[in-house]
């Protein structure tokens, strides 16, 4: 489901022999150690963070737009850190999310139908026929700005960019003017506070908090690709053994592409990373404990998370017989919340938006729903952007319907902006921290 088709095999083939012969982008000693980190979301000693763009456009590739995603992914955990009284764990929706599933192969335009834009990995959103083309070379470009993109990130927070003992080195300059400035400033000096003391008892330098760890997601949509991204880890290696997806840490499959029988679930099957399936209100028949016994026979901790997104007026009715099917099928999957998807509205004039309101709403009985079933939510799956798009309406000083061709620019959904995505954060952080006393 949702390959797009090509005009030249044998070119798709060169593209993909040579992507095969390409270093890969993770090694699989950082998969596993994320696998186990998610088997500590799952037993409540962590909680997930993951965020980014919903689909990442080869001009984004910029030093200014990879730094600000993560100084905000890296502000959010702050706040998450201080609500949750446990570890965040940083997921980013980048380098490698150029691939997107669509609800129809063709576009029309008038008089003119074309292929639909399925993402930079794929074609071009431009409206002509050279450009809604499906070229392989394109996956080379993808694999190319994925590893640009993973090589800043990494200098970054290997350089210091995300040590814990200078949050100013990854403020945005929106913050001293936001209504949220006091409150983001006390959590800081919290943290700051805090990693002085246990250094002073101590005695040393508090090396494993001075620096962040970070990994990479993205939808494993483009079967061929990811395939040519897989590698085998040979038995005994140090790295692990078994065939590793090394395009990306953590791979998920898509509402529209998670059948229990489908090609994208038999690929996922076969791969020793962590993976999630997104669950949608079409999916709490029995596919949950069919996916289960698909993808996790052991039921090991860390080897699967669900994401939900039923929306906020579905939650409620949808989200109890999912868990239920997973609690008899004696799961130890993560349970993680993607409160954009099951939001997502037309305006009257025909733009696609999202309500800040119901993406917290959703989030909110996320939490209550997990604890009245005896377990916790462990994590927030969040499209969003470092830049100040208007995309998504609301917050405190988020934008109205009117203003939405102000700054929208994403070509497939809209994207909570760093304010809105700060915003988030602190009312989940007031939310778990309520929870916990």
């Amino acid at each position: 489901m949702q390959q797009p088709e090509y005009q030249d095999a044998e070119e798709l083939a060169g593209v993909l022999r040579e992507l095969r012969r390409l270093p890969p982008l993770v090694s699989s000693w950082e998969v596993l150690l994320l696998r186990q980190q998610l088997a500590e979301a799952a037993a409540g000693r962590a909680f997930v963070l993951q965020g980014g763009d919903c689909a990442e456009r080869f001009i984004y590739c910029t030093p200014e737009r990879i730094a600000n995603t993560l100084k905000v992914l890296l502000q959010m955990s702050l706040v998450l850190v201080v609500g949750a009284q446990r570890p965040v764990i940083r997921i980013g929706r980048f380098a490698g999310q150029y691939a997107k599933p669509r609800s129809a192969d063709t576009e029309r335009r008038g008089g003119v139908e074309l292929p639909s834009y399925r993402g930079d990995n794929v074609n071009r959103p431009e409206f002509t026929a050279e450009a809604r083309r499906p070229d392989p070379q394109l996956l080379l470009r993808g694999h190319e700005r994925a590893a640009l993109t993973l090589n800043f990130i990494r200098s970054l927070v290997k350089g210091g960019f995300a040590d814990l003992h200078h949050p100013e080195y990854f403020d945005l300059d929106w913050v001293d003017y936001s209504p949220l400035r006091d409150e983001y400033r006390r959590m800081v000096d919290t943290i700051g506070e805090a990693l002085r003391f246990m250094e002073n008892v101590l005695g040393v330098r508090a090396g494993e908090t001075g620096r962040i760890d970070f990994f990479t997601a993205h939808e494993a949509l483009h079967l061929a690709y990811e395939e040519a991204q897989t590698r085998c880890a040979p038995r005994g290696s140090f790295e692990g053994k078994g065939w590793f997806n090394l395009a990306a840490h953590f791979p998920w499959v898509g509402l529209r592409t998670n059948h229990p029988e489908g090609a994208h679930i038999e690929y996922l099957r076969g791969i020793e990373n962590p993976i999630g399936v997104k669950i949608g209100v079409e999916g709490t028949g029995d596919e949950v404990a069919r996916w289960i016994d698909t993808l996790d026979p052991q039921r090991t901790p860390g080897r699967l998370t669900f994401i939900h997104r039923f929306g906020a007026k579905r939650i409620a009715e949808t989200l109890p017989r999912a868990i239920e099917q997973a609690q008899a099928a004696g799961s130890t999957a993560l349970w993680v919340c993607d409160p954009m998807h099951g939001n997502t509205k037309m305006t009257s004039g025909g733009v696609k938006t999202r309500h800040f309101a119901d993406i917290y709403a959703e989030v909110e009985q996320a939490f209550d729903i997990h604890r009245a079933m005896g377990q916790q939510l462990g994590g927030v799956h969040i499209e969003l952007t470092g830049e100040n798009v208007t995309e998504c309406i609301g917050g405190a000083g988020g934008p109205t319907e009117e203003d939405l061709a102000r700054a929208y620019e994403s070509e497939v959904d809209p994207r909570l902006n760093h304010e809105q995505a700060l915003e988030l954060a602190f009312l989940i952080a007031r939310k778990m921290k309520a929870a916990g006393e």
